[in-house]
């Protein structure tokens, strides 16, 4: 394979949640920034008329992630006004179950219940999605989620924002000036965070965590990235008799590549969603 096995600070159980929320909400920001969630819109929305879907059930959410944003695009699609989104993880986030309450009437809900990717036999019904996650995956660990996909006979669309095909060399070579113009990046990204809170501010001007860790992960992410010919490897040997698998390159308005998907969908439709 490509892909190498690298740390990020996110991965760590023991890595402060406050800056984990902080790294995620920079993410959020250059996702509108780069068109992302545009594409990502685009890419879940084509899934859930095809297979007459009415819910999006995210794996692997933290904090939230991007999906809030996507959903209100995809809300302003003709007959996608009603889809939901439940946001879900191993590990569920007590403040984010908080704040995505139902009552506010946005369609978005966090599962108090664990999700393991893993293991989809009892997940909630619904259209899967792993927004720049499926990378913290082993190797072992992402043929298990799309094993167990398969098996389910339930959809699923995993989307990376960047593609793996730098050479290591060169990746290495590039690391010291990518992770000063990442840091450098953050300061202005910063105040586009919404809501910005004080511990956002101070631990990116004051005390400069959240720009340092935020860099290491951004950069060490893409060597993790499992790289086409890598998806192929893992798909190997599954069914493919009731289930089809498609991976490609998520284009944007101006028909230019953003980023790389991987899309499971039976072919005959086995669950509601709703």
């Amino acid at each position: 394979m490509k892909r190498i096995q690298l740390f990020e600070f996110e991965d760590f159980s023991w890595f402060p949640s406050g800056l984990r929320n902080g790294m995620t909400n920079l993410i959020a920001v250059l996702h509108r920034m780069m068109g992302i969630s545009e594409v990502l819109a685009d890419c879940i929305g084509e899934v859930l008329q095809e297979q007459q879907v009415s819910r999006i059930v995210d794996l692997g959410s933290g904090s939230g992630g991007p999906m809030p944003e996507v959903l209100k695009i995809i809300h302003e699609k003709k007959e996608l006004e009603n889809v939901e989104l439940l946001l879900t993880d191993l590990y569920p986030n007590p403040q984010a179950i908080k704040k995505f309450d139902r009552s506010e009437g946005d369609k978005i809900s966090y599962s108090e219940s664990p999700v393991n990717a893993k293991d989809l036999k009892n997940a909630p019904d619904g259209l899967l999605t792993m927004i720049n996650s499926f990378h913290h995956m082993r190797p072992k660990e992402a043929r298990e989620i799309l094993a167990s996909a398969t098996e389910r006979g339930q959809s699923i669309l995993i989307y990376e924002m960047v593609e793996n095909k730098m050479p290591l060399f060169l990746w290495w070579l590039l690391l010291p000036l990518s992770l000063t113009i990442l840091i450098i990046m953050v300061f202005f990204m910063t105040p586009f965070v919404k809501p910005l809170t004080w511990r956002q501010i101070f631990f990116t001007y004051l005390l400069p965590v959240i720009p340092i860790c935020y860099a290491w992960d951004g950069q060490a992410s893409m060597p993790r990235i499992y790289a086409l010919k890598d998806i192929d490897l893992l798909l190997e040997g599954l069914p493919t008799d009731k289930y089809v698998w498609e991976q490609g390159y998520p284009l944007k308005k101006n028909g230019k590549k953003l980023g790389t998907y991987l899309k499971g969908t039976p072919l005959k439709q086995n669950f509601s969603g709703s």
